[in-house]
């Protein structure tokens, strides 16, 4: 009887702390390939084997030419920067590789060029592909459409002193999950600075708080203050290996799609 083939994936950022884990991850799956690794050009993990931080011999060599890395490739894994994304994304959609982005700090005209492409090949976009975090979303949205009128809520996040981008995109999709639940508009009630005399806080806001420091995978707490109450709804991640995990359900999920745009809740059967 043939064995069934594996999907064959490649991960992009291959030399960085998520690159190395999301290429464990795969060669640990055993309905999965490690077809390519994609680094930056000038990166001195060139030409190396993918495996090789991790005293293994994968037979996959680190490289920067998206274009010919990807071919024969179904899915491409991409947690990099915007700039970067956007590049292998358009390489994506030249060869038909299907595409799971993680990437954050996105603008939102990137996030329409994304849209666009998902119209040729299938992606899934999400700021954090933790199945934690994703069910700690459902949440928030039952917890705000319960605490609508009457809590002050904030969105306090904190991260390796590593991360460009700030707020976390993974705060930032919390904060549109809460507006969305209560009628809000983020861009108009979300408050992201607070420094001098404020004022009174307007209850129609959400707060953000940021903390960049040492290792912090990724700490992220909502606070809904009351009177005489306060409800915490918490995620916090001691190793990239959840992220991994998720990305590896999106890679499956895109498995049995041509095209369209997808987020975590499809992967995971919300929606």
């Amino acid at each position: 009887m043939t064995a069934p083939s594996r999907l064959r994936v490649a991960v992009a950022g291959a030399s960085g702390r998520m690159g190395q884990m999301l290429i464990e991850a795969v060669l640990a799956a055993p309905d999965l390939q490690l077809h390519t690794a994609l680094d930056v050009p000038g990166s001195p993990a060139l030409g190396r084997d993918a495996g090789a931080a991790m005293g293994r011999e994968t037979g996959v060599s680190i490289r920067a030419d998206v274009q010919t890395a990807l071919e024969g490739a179904q899915v491409l894994i991409d947690f990099t920067r915007p700039e970067g994304t956007m590049a292998h994304l358009q390489a994506c959609r030249r060869l038909g590789v299907k595409a799971v982005i993680g990437t954050t700090g996105l603008s939102p005209e990137q996030k329409d060029e994304i849209a666009e492409h998902a119209q040729h090949v299938a992606v899934v976009l999400s700021p954090n592909m933790s199945v934690g975090v994703n069910v700690v979303l459902r949440l928030l949205d039952m917890a705000a459409r319960a605490f609508d009128t009457g809590y002050d809520i904030e969105v306090i996040e904190a991260h390796h002193r590593h991360k460009v981008d700030a707020p976390s995109g993974t705060a930032l999709k919390m904060g549109e999950v809460i507006a969305q639940a209560l009628g809000r508009d983020l861009a108009t009630c979300g408050v992201f600075a607070r420094e001098g005399v404020t004022g009174p806080r307007d209850p129609s806001s959400i707060g953000f708080a940021t903390i960049r420091g040492g290792d912090i995978v990724g700490d992220h707490t909502v606070l809904f203050a009351g009177t005489g109450e306060r409800i915490e709804i918490s995620h916090k991640a001691s190793s990239r290996a959840g992220y991994a995990q998720g990305s590896l359900r999106a890679a499956r999920f895109l498995a049995s799609k041509a095209t369209g745009l997808y987020g975590m809740d499809e992967v995971l059967g919300f929606a």
